[in-house]
């Protein structure tokens, strides 16, 4: 019982990495004009990832609101 369950909280959190990656590296993939859309949409959300990956996204290209 504790292998299976430890087995799938493995694959679960190697799901977790794999769909966070994608989510990264679709945020990084948006045109200077969608980042800034994404920033305006999680500016009410300042503690939220997202919000969190725009803004990183908008320091790294230099962009501001």
């Amino acid at each position: 019982m504790l292998k299976s369950r430890m087995k799938r909280l493995t694959i679960e959190r190697d799901q977790a990495v794999i769909g966070l990656a994608a989510i990264k590296a679709s945020v990084s993939a948006l045109n200077n004009e969608d980042v800034l859309d994404l920033a305006d949409i999680f500016a009410q959300a300042p503690g939220s990832p997202l919000a969190a990956m725009a803004a990183a996204e908008m320091e790294k290209r230099n962009l501001r609101l």
